[in-house]
């Protein structure tokens, strides 16, 4: 900001007017003088201007006289600008000053223009003429002073021709940042009229216009999103800076969007990006974290449980081999019978609190589905069933173990919502190329609404003594550690239940390709290299990240980095990861899942957890058999 007002500034105290208009015939910069020469408003010098909203103000203005028609002369300013070419002209304007205009294309795109006044010197060219045979001394004096005037001239346009020069290159510059950052930058003025755009508004808006340039905020995000961001927009106009997130509902995309005031002259400055990936990875965390906090407070108290179980199933175990009586006989299995539930709550709550990562790894839903109807179909009664779709195309990264058990619990629960008929049916699709989202849905009796409140609450039940009310509540602990989120609804024939996981693709790595592994280990990547051999890879080694970067630098056609995340050297996988992202990557380590680095890792990639067999690998590359 400090160069641009400092180049405005010196812009200013040339004499000539100057104006710069960019390919899309709007105003890049222009000078005080440029201005002060057509007595041009402040809303046609400000960057963005049309080009031919200023001709049709001139001509409103009388600048060049009387025209006949004035949209067909307008059309033809406007039609001259698109073809533009070197130019140098001398007009007469309305007001008996005369002009001499010279123009020249910019090297990516536009054109920059020099007015300069030349009144005077057509006057002195005109008193040479009529009265040289009795000036001839004056004449001598004002050729002299001509031929000054037209060093300053000459000189000027030398200074006019290199600060265009350094304009067309800074603006070069600065868009080739702006349009290579993965954010839309951009500045509005107080209008709300954008006068500054990188071009990238709709890869983090996707559906969103590309040139936006002179269009109003609202237009261009669309009345639902503006209504999101205007209390903000609003603030940044009154000088106060924000940084805030919401959802772009027709894209389901995460936008993280920061409004700072332009502290030069009314506008403010956008920037914006997708963080739909970082607020998964980030939703993972915090339920991460809630799990930890849950197993630190219940950990003491379900020892202690545990033991007060334990030792109220052996005295009752001992009652029972007594001969108390046939009174006794119901007491006695009603408290084992309480007891042993007790012992299975206990279960119910180490599965909620132990410490349980998503671990992800190719699977083709479609078998999945299938075996998983093999399995339930026997738990459900006979005037029941249960219809699974997979409308997927490729390969997902999902932990099969965590989404078989989330689904089996809503197959459960949809059972005993429907009672002894009905039918139960599960669909699996992409959705917006964002998430994957399965619905379970059921012909039963519906969610109350107290249920659709509280449902996702531990122990909350409405089954009575009959449900421990940990069911949906391990459902959505799943779908929160993977990044996803859980939703509950009602249809005209029953219950939805929605679970949205991040989409991740997983396709398999082509037999025959070349695989780069990178392993510190001797004996492990002699092992790791026999696995994929035998499944026809073709593989390439390396044990640190500066070896890996070298070979994947000088071999083009690696098809996939397997590599491990601890290293020879100060560097890990973490960091190949960073250095290669245009390449497919996979990691393996035997670091536990709550180390630091293991962490990290599955924000980034899919991992494998060391010692694993051949299969394990197969499965994990998504190589072999189909994948269930």
């Amino acid at each position: 900001m400090i160069n641009q007002a400092l180049t405005q500034a010196g812009l200013n105290l040339i004499q000539q007017a100057l104006s710069i208009y960019d390919s899309d015939l709007r105003l890049a910069v222009c000078n005080a003088p440029f201005a002060e020469m057509f007595n041009l408003p402040s809303r046609l010098t400000t960057p963005g201007a049309s080009f031919e909203e200023t001709i049709r103000h001139l001509v409103t203005r009388g600048e060049y006289g009387e025209v006949d028609d004035p949209e067909t002369f307008i059309r033809d300013r406007v039609d001259t600008a698109r073809a533009f070419q070197s130019h140098y002209v001398e007009r007469t304007r309305a007001n008996g000053r005369t002009v001499s205009i010279e123009g020249g294309p910019l090297p990516q795109g536009g054109w920059v223009t020099v007015y300069t006044d030349i009144t005077e010197t057509r006057a002195q060219e005109q008193l040479l003429r009529t009265h040289s045979e009795q000036l001839s001394e004056e004449v001598l004096k004002r050729s002299e002073e001509l031929s000054a005037t037209n060093r300053a001239l000459a000189a000027t346009n030398k200074a006019l021709m290199e600060a265009r020069r350094e304009l067309t290159e800074m603006e070069a510059r600065t868009r080739l940042t702006t349009e290579m950052m993965p954010a839309h930058i951009a500045r509005v003025d107080e209008n709300g009229l954008y006068t500054f755009s990188n071009k990238r508004l709709h890869l983090v808006m996707p559906g969103r216009p590309t040139s936006i340039l002179g269009t109003h905020i609202s237009d261009a995000l669309g009345a639902q999103a503006f209504a999101k961001v205007q209390p903000y927009f609003e603030a940044a106009q009154d000088g106060q800076q924000s940084t805030f997130e919401f959802t772009h509902e027709a894209s389901s995309r995460r936008i993280r969007v920061v409004f700072t005031p332009d502290p030069l002259e009314p506008g403010v400055y956008i920037l914006s990006q997708d963080v739909t990936e970082e607020t998964q990875t980030r939703t993972a965390l915090q339920q991460t974290r809630r799990r930890e906090m849950a197993a630190q407070l219940t950990s003491g108290l379900a020892h202690d449980f545990s033991n007060l179980l334990t030792i109220i199933l052996g005295m009752q175990s001992k009652l029972d081999r007594m001969a108390l009586g046939t009174h006794a006989e119901p007491l006695i299995h009603a408290t084992l019978q309480a007891a042993r539930r007790g012992g299975t709550l206990l279960n119910r709550i180490a599965d909620i609190t132990a410490h349980r990562a998503w671990q992800a790894a190719p699977l083709s839903l479609g078998p999945f589905l299938k075996d998983l109807q093999t399995l339930a179909t026997p738990s459900l009664p006979d005037g029941i069933s249960l219809q699974v779709c997979d409308e997927t195309q490729h390969q997902l990264l999902i932990d099969e173990g965590m989404l078989q058990d989330a689904l089996l619990n809503l197959i459960l629960n949809a059972r005993d919502a429907c009672g002894k008929t009905g039918s139960i049916r599960i669909v699996a699709q992409e959705h917006q190329k964002t998430w994957l989202q399965i619905s379970v849905s059921d012909t039963g009796s519906g969610f109350s609404e107290q249920a659709l409140d509280h449902a996702l609450d531990p122990f909350f039940t409405t089954k009575g003594g009959e449900g421990s009310g940990l069911g949906l509540a391990m459902v959505y602990d799943m779908t929160k550690l993977a990044g996803g989120d859980l939703r509950l609804s009602n249809t005209t024939t029953g219950a939805d239940i929605r679970l949205r996981l991040p989409l991740r693709r997983a396709d398999a790595v082509p037999e025959a390709s070349l695989i780069l592994l990178v392993e510190d280990s001797p004996d492990i990547r002699a092992s790791v290299r026999e696995m994929l051999t035998d499944m026809k890879f073709t593989v390439v080694e390396a044990a640190s990240v500066y070896e890996a970067c070298a070979l994947a630098e000088g071999l083009p056609d690696i098809a996939l980095i397997l590599s491990d995340i601890s290293l020879e050297g100060h560097e890990t996988g973490v960091d190949l990861v960073q250095k290669l992202p245009d390449l497919p990557l996979r990691l393996m380590t035997s670091l536990p899942i709550d180390h630091p680095l293991h962490e990290k890792a599955r924000a980034l990639v899919p991992v494998l957890a060391k010692p694993f067999d051949a299969d394990d690998l197969a499965r994990f590359l998504g190589h072999g058999k189909e994948q269930k």
